[in-house]
């Protein structure tokens, strides 16, 4: 069931972007996760995270779960080929905490520590620099059963297994995120039980109990790896009234606070931001900004398009959502299509935090693909997708905006959260059934782009 290595042979609908402001060494890559990818869900004394679980509840589409997933866990050598034949120099992936630790803390688990070990070994055969991010959602089940992200004692179990991973793999991996979208982890966390307005406290204890387990995880990092680069991954995009309404006005600037900046601000900035400042002051004791604010190298974007809010107030922190307007392109799963918001962003997040930007994650999600009577997958869709936020992150710079690196989401077609495997990311297809590797059109596109791009860029 080997993939093939050659992309389709189809031309690609749309050109390539003019790249006229980056930087000689920027630097292309793609991104995944482990949950998402990995499979052998119970081999090599992995422990059971909090998706393993609620992929057992009935919520997720079909049914699905990552008990296999993209079986990245045996097939990772093929899918580090695809990577080289793409041409991308950076790698970002995130570690399974309960491959490592199983039961959250105690006991290691070697052969998950190995597993990254060999990751890493054929990454680096290949010329890709890995990127690690620590957490990507996958929390051990275990330590849900204990609290999770409300129990304050979690900044020291994160920060024990930060120590492991950095102890582990520091001499070869420089480049280190403590934590993915913390914004829509904490926001829409099933952990919080019924989602109206009784779970507004256990909101922002979560946010602080994160932010303080980054600025630890920092700490170790720093201690553990000689010449770390730290950031944070955040999703970060316009938030906007669906409405003229006041309420959704206000509404729309209060989520702006807790999806965008309720974790950049206080980890690059030392400060919460203004709207939700008082809602989280219960829960800080003494010397946490401090212990929170610790030195960072780089911003991390994930963006996909803008989000429409209006006022709920029988939901969580009064979010709701709200109608797109009319006469935007959206994607074949409803998102709209702005690389205008993109741009925006992009010179926002560089003035506001001042650290370089590396866009950790943009891409195009479809539930429309599949191999064509050549069994090949052609995608102009997600191409025009790539050429145009590329394009606007090439005016971002111009504009200047920071930005030294782009990533796609994703490598592979994988498992996507709560809509399972019916939608579809990747520049790879993968066929369920047999877990062959296609590339699709864009795969070429983007390979053309990197070679481009590395060739001529100013």
């Amino acid at each position: 069931m080997a993939s093939s290595l050659t992309p389709p042979a189809s031309e690609p609908v749309a050109g390539l972007p003019v790249l006229s402001h980056i930087r000689k060494d920027f630097i292309w890559g793609v991104s995944t996760a482990s949950f998402q990818i990995e499979g052998a869900a119970n081999e090599d004394g992995r422990g059971q995270s909090i998706w393993d679980v609620y992929c057992r509840s009935g919520y997720v589409a079909n049914n699905d779960t990552g008990d296999v997933a993209c079986d990245h866990y045996h097939r990772y050598q093929e899918d580090v080929a695809l990577m080289k034949t793409l041409g991308i120099q950076a790698y970002r992936f995130s570690i399974a905490w309960p491959r490592i630790f199983p039961q959250g803390t105690g006991a290691i688990n070697e052969p998950g520590l190995a597993f990254y070990d060999r990751l890493i070994d054929a990454l680096e055969a290949a010329g890709i620099e890995p990127w690690i991010c620590l957490y990507h959602w996958d929390l051990p089940q275990a330590l849900e059963e204990r609290g999770g992200w409300m129990n304050r004692d979690i900044v020291g179990w994160f920060a024990d297994y930060a120590w492991v991973i950095g102890e582990r793999y520091g001499k070869r991996v420089k480049r280190f995120a403590t934590f993915n979208e913390p914004g829509i982890f904490s926001l829409f966390s099933r952990s919080f039980g019924a989602r109206d307005r009784s779970a507004d406290e256990k909101l922002h204890r979560w946010i602080h109990h994160v932010n303080l387990a980054h600025g630890a995880a920092v700490d170790v990092l720093r201690e553990t790896v000689a010449d770390a680069k730290i950031g944070l991954v955040t999703n970060y995009q316009p938030v906007y009234p669906s409405s003229d309404k006041p309420e959704d006005v206000a509404e729309a600037k209060l989520i702006s606070d807790y999806w965008n900046r309720a974790f950049a601000d206080p980890q690059y900035r030392g400060e919460y931001p203004d709207l939700i400042r008082d809602a989280i002051k219960p829960y800080i004791q003494p010397g946490d900004m401090e212990r929170i604010h610790r030195p960072l190298d780089w911003f991390g974007l994930n963006h996909y398009s803008p989000v429409y809010i209006n006022s709920d107030p029988n939901a969580i922190v009064g979010l709701g959502w709200g109608p797109k307007p009319e006469g935007i392109p959206r994607s074949p799963i409803d998102w709209t299509i702005e690389p205008d918001a993109f741009r925006d962003t992009l010179i926002e997040i560089s003035r506001r935090y001042g650290k370089p930007v590396y866009v950790t994650e943009n891409g195009y999600g479809s539930n429309i693909e599949k191999p064509d009577a050549n069994g090949e997958v052609v995608d102009p869709g997600r191409i025009g997708f790539l050429r145009d936020y590329i394009t606007a992150l090439d005016q971002a710079v111009a504009a200047g905006a920071d930005v030294r690196g782009y990533m796609v989401w994703s490598l592979l077609d994988n498992f996507e959260w709560e809509s399972g495997y019916s939608v579809r990311f990747g520049l790879i297809y993968i066929d369920y059934a047999t877990l062959r590797r296609i590339p699709k059109a864009s795969f070429k596109w983007f390979a053309d782009v990197i070679r481009h791009a590395r060739g001529t860029a100013a």
